[in-house]
């Protein structure tokens, strides 16, 4: 018996124990594109991904059934319809049923955030997003690329109205607009942002209990972003309602102070993150996002 135990502990020195052998599988990685840009222009951060996560699943979102529909869907859809179409594409997804990081780009941050507080099921893990709009927008100075066509219709709906009930139901960037010098016209029109931040007179519960259940929440802010304005709302900051000129910082703001959505109870339990990196919109190297992102929160 002690021959065959022995034999046993020598072989397994000899061709490794099958325990040791196995690696953890990478948790899967999802993406959700900015304006302007499609799934198909999210295929260098996959990339990055792969070379730096071994056997990394990577999911690139995509709304509708191919590219053109979903560049055209950055612009002209409803959101809400966006975000129901994603919590079902999470949950057919066989690679993602144990869960997954995201990474959200410009709109696409707000976008998965909407995901996480809303449709728990697959859990997300680690949330990243670069520039996002989480409070909204008051401007619409720049255009991405080569879309000034659109960049001018949308221009001409958002001065036109934004909360006019038709351009609200279409228009993506007027369902995050952030008017503070008509602040109870926005909580009351507003179809996206103010209802995914709470804002509503009717409170969702279930937002602030999701949203917490993120292991991290990191906000990428860009020091010199010339398309998002403010800036400020890509840390969940925003000018005070009233005027369009002092920013109210997240920590006196009342999404913060009475946990509309989860940020305190993330906060106090050491799992928001604050990050700035220096450049225009969505601008950062390729060490940046491997230092800053992939090794800190995305390896297992």
């Amino acid at each position: 018996m002690e021959v065959l135990i022995l034999f046993s502990i020598l072989l397994n020195s000899i061709n490794g124990s099958p325990v040791e052998d196995t690696k953890a599988t990478p948790v899967p990685v999802v993406l959700w594109h900015g304006m302007g840009d499609s799934a198909a222009g999210m295929t260098g951060i996959e990339s990055i991904l792969k070379e730096n996560i071994e056997g990394v699943y990577v999911h690139r979102i995509m709304i509708g059934g191919n590219i053109v529909i979903d560049t055209e869907s950055g612009f002209f859809r409803d959101t809400n319809r966006q975000i129901s179409e994603v919590c079902e594409m999470m949950a057919n997804d066989p690679e993602l049923q144990d869960g997954y990081n995201a990474i959200g780009f410009s709109q696409g941050g707000q976008f998965l955030r909407a995901v996480a507080q809303r449709c728990p099921n697959p859990p997300m893990k680690n949330l990243v997003t670069f520039g996002a709009q989480h409070q909204g927008v008051f401007g619409f100075p720049n255009c991405p690329g080569e879309m000034v066509f659109f960049c001018d219709i949308v221009r001409d709906l958002l001065n036109y109205g934004a909360y006019v009930e038709f351009v609200q139901d279409i228009l993506v960037q007027a369902q995050y607009w952030h008017d503070p010098l008509h602040f109870d016209t926005y909580v009351e029109k507003s179809k996206f942002i103010a209802e995914i931040n709470n804002e509503k007179t009717e409170k969702n519960a279930s937002y602030a209990i999701n949203l917490a259940k993120l292991e991290n929440f990191v906000l990428v802010k860009h020091s010199e972003d010339s398309m998002v304005e403010p800036r400020e709302s890509e840390h969940f900051e925003f000018y005070v309602p009233g005027q369009a000129d002092v920013i109210l910082p997240l920590r006196e703001s009342p999404i913060y102070v009475e946990d509309r959505i989860g940020l305190k109870a993330l906060d106090e339990a050491g799992k928001l993150h604050f990050m700035e990196v220096e450049g225009d919109h969505l601008q950062f190297s390729r060490q940046w996002l491997i230092d800053n992102i992939i090794e800190v929160f995305f390896k297992n």
